[in-house]
């Protein structure tokens, strides 16, 4: 199969959405396009001595509710059109949650396991140095993504500091506690995921205790969620895949064990001897509930979702189901926690992590997951009603809920 384009992916569920809302035209065109698009050229300096340019973006998708948020994302495949579809994405996240906030996204298209911590820190101040003038604590808000980190940020952070003259801790999220990070940021994209995974469970009866779980995606909040899904209900990890395979065991796998040795060979593959399996094998597997963390967009297509013997997928990573797995998923009774809802946690830290920022005072690690539960649930229950209302499936609703937020705030500001 050819490979999705995010974008017109992404396209595709606004317009499915604005056929249930019976959107105006011209509301529809303004919410098909980003607002804003931002490509930027950056040399570098590198170790040797040459000169290697690197190209960047940052796409500003919507603002009527609130200043633009999303991640910056360090990737040699990156495009474009993925960082289009993810400033959507973080529109309709940032508004299912009901936070006062629009949505945006960056990249550079680079090569972060290939370049040393001196190449990456210029690199990444270079890129403050391209965009500074249009992002800022009132404007547009990055965060950490795909191979970027705290370190990454506070670099940032800094850089654009330096260009202000004074401290601008509220640049951007993500950032070490030291210099105004938020406590419980680490952990909240697979957190926030799992405390709607609860909340599926009492809905659809089902046991999280003796539940089997497969994980495709053994990255950051996949390893978190492997984890987190056996510490917060003693459900058994049966399965866990990363980009060079997957390892199942019907008994439960040891995750602290896996971790180790994914640290030590780069891969899960190889674990205890257990067989290889292909991620499109391990979708298909006898498991309860798939934890779907892996960051390859459409991967969840209408060859793979008859396969699916799971109840409930958790889609903790951006775009991995397409529309036509959608309608078969949920034809088969499958209940899919979409993207946007699923994965709102770590935005929702993020947001958090501004408050404090705004107003110079710290929570407690207590109070942010309370906060946390309190809006994934909220948010959770929203959508489920917007489902059963519509009669539609649970992306269709989170669309609904997201989407009529963001019309709201475009007609009360005049834009329609």
């Amino acid at each position: 199969m050819s490979k999705v384009n995010p974008f017109e992916m992404a396209q595709r569920q606004l317009l499915d959405c604005a056929k249930i809302l019976k959107l105006d035209q011209g509301v529809v065109d303004i919410l098909m396009q980003p607002q804003r698009q931002i490509q930027v050229s950056i040399p570098v300096k590198m170790d040797d001595g040459t000169t290697k340019v690197f190209q960047g973006f940052r796409v500003q998708y919507n603002n009527a509710l609130g200043p633009y948020k999303g991640g910056i994302r360090y990737h040699p495949n990156e495009t474009i059109d993925t960082v289009r579809a993810l400033s959507a994405w973080m529109t309709w996240k940032c508004a299912v949650l009901n936070l006062p906030l629009g949505g945006g996204k960056g990249g550079i298209i680079c090569n972060p396991k290939e370049m040393s911590k001196g190449e990456l820190e210029r690199m990444s101040r270079a890129y403050i140095r391209a965009i500074w003038k249009n992002i800022g604590p009132d404007t547009d808000v990055p965060a950490p993504d795909v191979y970027t980190d705290g370190q990454i940020m506070a670099w940032m952070m800094d850089e654009y500091s330096v260009i202000q003259g004074k401290n601008q801790f509220g640049l951007l999220t993500g950032k070490p506690l030291v210099i105004g990070g938020s406590l419980g940021r680490g952990d909240s994209t697979a957190k926030g995921g799992l405390f709607t995974l609860r909340e599926a469970a009492k809905e659809f009866k089902i046991d999280l205790k003796k539940a089997k779980v497969a994980v495709l995606g053994f990255g950051n909040a996949g390893s978190f969620a492997a984890t987190l899904v056996q510490e917060m209900f003693g459900s058994k990890v049966v399965a866990v895949t990363d980009s060079k395979g997957g390892i199942y065991d019907e008994k439960g796998l040891d995750i602290n064990a896996v971790m180790a040795h994914k640290t030590q060979t780069k891969s899960v593959v190889g674990y205890k001897g257990l067989k290889t399996l292909t991620n499109d094998e391990v979708m298909g597997l006898p498991v309860d509930v798939i934890i779907a963390a892996a960051p390859d967009e459409g991967a969840i297509n209408e060859l793979i979702a008859p396969t699916v013997k799971a109840k409930v997928i958790c889609e903790l990573a951006n775009g991995p189901t397409t529309p036509e797995a959608d309608a078969i998923l949920y034809k088969n009774g499958v209940h899919v926690i979409p993207d946007f809802l699923c994965n709102a946690g770590g935005v929702t830290v993020s947001y958090y992590e501004m408050v404090q920022n705004m107003y110079m005072h710290y929570w407690t690690l207590e109070d942010v997951y309370a906060k946390l539960d309190a809006a994934m649930t909220k948010s959770y229950h929203e959508v489920l009603a917007a489902s059963k209302q519509y009669k539609v499936n649970m992306r269709q609703a989170a669309y609904v809920v997201a989407v009529s937020r963001v019309v709201e705030g475009m007609k009360v500001r005049g834009w329609v």
